[in-house]
This record gives C-alpha cells, structure tokens and sequence, in this order.
C-alpha cells in the first residue's frame, strides 16, 4: 500500500474520532426485529432499522428464501441473459410491476444499481436531468454517471419548490426529453414529495416523472403500494425506481419499474444488467414472498401508521420538536453532529439502536438521530425507547 495514501487515510481517521464523528459498526447476532441481540450489549431495541412492515424475519418470508435455496441453489452464476433468468426473477418482476402499477418491471441487485442504470442506459447528449436538491446519494451519483457516459445535461431544483422546478423546465423546454427524479420519501427528512403538482408540471411541459420510492413501498397509502398511492395516482407516474431492501423482506436488491419498453430497453442496454450477477434466487423468492404477504395483510401498513402516530405524539410530549411529517421516519434535530452522535451513544447504553447523522449525510447544523418505527413494535417496546429518549435527553439538555 502507497505509504502517502495511508498515512493521509490514518489522520483523517484520527480527526473523525477527535470531532466524535467517527462511525462504529455494532454487531447482531440474529435477524432484524423490535429486539436483536447485539454482540456486547445483549437485548436491545432497533428503532434505526429500514424494517418497516417486520418482513425481515417474517415466518412465511424466510421459509420462501430457504426453498428457493434448495430449488435454485445459492446464486445466478452469471449475468441473467448469458446462463439464463429463473423463473423467480419473472414472478419477482410481475409481482413489483403490480404492487406499484406499471406494465413492467425489471430487477437489479440493489436500488442504488436500478438508480444508476436509468439515466445512463435512456438519456442521450441534447437531453436534461432535474432533480430535487435533497434527493439520495444514489441519484445523485447516478446524474453523475449518465453527464459522463451520454454527455446529458443536468439541474437541481429546490427542495419541493414547484416554482423553481417550473423556471427550470421552461428553460429546458427545447430539450427532446426531459427527466423529472424525485424521492417519494426523503430519507433523511420523512418529507413526502408532492406528485400530484411535479405531475402536473411533467404533462404541461412534456417531461419524464421517475419517483425512488425506496421509503415509500409498503409504506405509504393503505395498501403500501407506495407515494402514488398515498396521492391517489397508482398508474400515472412514468418510471419508479425502489427497493426490496427495506419494507420488502429487507434482503436486499432494487427494481426500475415502467413500461414494458422502457424495461426491455434497460435489459438490452443496462450497463448493471449486462455485466453483473443477478439477484440471488433465495433472495428475489423472499422479496417475491414479501409483496405477496403485504397484498394480503394491508392491516400491517395501518398498524405501522398507528405506531407512528404514537411514537411521534410521545416525543412531542416528551419535549421533543421531531420533525413534522408522517412517514415512519421520525428525526429529531440536535444540531452538530457530535451531539447527534453522543446522543446516538447514550441511547445505545440504555439499550436503544438509534443511529446520529451528520454531516455530510445532512446539511451542517442539522445533525440528528433519526428514528425508523415497524409495524411489529409492540407498545412496550416504543415505550421502552420513550422512557430512554427522555432520560437521555434531560442529560444532554436538549429537552
């Protein structure tokens, strides 16, 4: 290893640990759940995890991936049109295709890959990308890769700002194709993106609507069908992009869904696609068992809203000021992020999982712990947390 190159990596590392910013992995010994075993501490309660229907660990869910691993084996081999697709990827990709409502739908081994396959493999040079200033890592580092790759052009509009969207598609009005790319749940913020005006926009100026739903899939609306739902509009969004790492099972992998054009185009020319390894099968059958198990228990989409509401009313009572919103994303602003993550910490020795984010995960001054409810958090638990949220917080003095 270059000696220059560790020597900067080891005192960047150091200055991470003397701000208090320095990450520190914990690890479980079991499946995600209200309560995991965490090596060192025992016992504790998740209230960080992306399991927002329970699926992880799920009966049903995990059997689907046991089978699959004794009818599939372990994993593709190769990519999906050299040694073949399973037949578990086809009903994976109907199954996505009809929960969020589109024609089609195609897999890829996670979200960030679906995200980075889109612009690049369907923009040409004379096209242009807008896109919402608080949106992913993903997206943004996939306008990154398509400005490279097709020489597209690229904007950001303001947070939820339809006027300064508008001034922006006028300019760009001359462009052959113009895409719109929205989270439909911003992560770090629970904030819900207003489809109904960014959809109205698109028609008036003839522009693509893409929606990452990640946060919004067996989330929002009351079948969790996602932010089209929630706004009334399953069937009218042009291309959503989201995740089966989250409220699907929690495994892992991604999908584009469109139509069936726009599908069989990024099979063809989707860089994601073409030279890498599809989603294992044990693990597209899980996710496959996820949306099957949510299309016939809405109640668990209700029962997450209801812990919600609790959880965020309790904190409220408590002192706290989360953010307005809700979506099972609930951050509470401290500030700097060393006190986010002191705080982080102090609620892990009480045996709560809540994980501090800062900058640059958020803009700087706005460090916070971000709360993430299930729907399988029985009121013991959420009231456990309470009970430490408002220890903790009377220490730090933030309450």
């Amino acid at each position: 290893m270059n000696t220059t190159l560790t020597a900067r990596l080891g005192t960047d590392i150091q200055r991470f640990k003397d701000e208090g910013v320095y990450k520190r992995l914990n690890f479980l010994d079991g499946p995600q759940a209200p309560r995991v075993a965490m090596e060192g501490r025992g016992e504790i309660i998740i209230l960080s995890s992306n399991n927002y229907l329970g699926l992880s660990a799920e009966p049903e869910v995990v059997a689907a991936g046991k089978a699959a691993l004794d009818r599939f084996g372990a994993g593709t081999a190769s990519v999906r049109f050299i040694c073949g697709t399973f037949t578990v990827h086809r009903a994976l990709e109907q199954a996505c295709a009809r929960l969020v409502g589109t024609e089609a739908s195609l897999s890829f081994v996670s979200c960030w890959n679906a995200n980075e396959a889109l612009p690049a493999s369907i923009l040409g040079p004379d096209d242009i990308i807008l896109s919402d200033q608080l949106n992913h890592a993903s997206i943004i580092d996939a306008i990154r890769l398509a400005r490279s790759i097709t020489k597209c052009e690229a904007a950001v509009y303001r947070h939820n700002d339809l006027s300064d969207l508008e001034e922006k598609l006028k300019f760009a009005r001359d462009r052959p194709v113009k895409m719109v790319i929205t989270d439909g749940v911003f992560s770090m913020e629970g904030a819900i993106a207003d489809l109904p005006g960014l959809a109205g926009l698109c028609r008036t100026y003839d522009a693509l609507l893409v929606v990452d739903d990640s946060h919004a899939t067996g989330v929002l609306g009351a079948q969790g069908r996602g932010t089209a739902e929630y706004h009334g509009m399953v069937g009218e969004i042009d291309i959503i992009t989201s995740t089966l790492g989250k409220a699907l099972g929690g495994a892992a992998g991604g999908f584009v869904a469109a139509s069936e054009t726009v599908c069989d185009y990024l099979t063809q020319r989707a860089r994601p696609q073409l030279f890498s390894n599809a989603l294992p099968p044990t693990v597209a059958a899980s996710a496959l068992a996820s949306v099957e198990f949510l299309e016939r228990h809405p109640e668990r989409v209700q029962e997450l809203r209801e812990n919600t509401r609790y959880f965020r009313e309790r904190l409220q009572t408590l002192g706290f000021k989360p953010v307005p919103g809700e979506t099972p994303i609930i951050p509470v602003i401290l500030g700097e992020t060393a006190k986010a993550i002191q705080m982080s910490d102090l609620l892990l020795d009480a045996g709560v999982f809540v994980t501090g984010f800062g900058y640059p995960v958020v803009p700087k001054g706005e460090a916070r712990v971000r709360c993430q409810i299930s729907a399988v958090h029985t009121r013991e638990d959420l009231d456990q947390a309470l009970e430490a949220f408002d220890h903790v917080g009377r220490r730090l003095e933030v309450i």
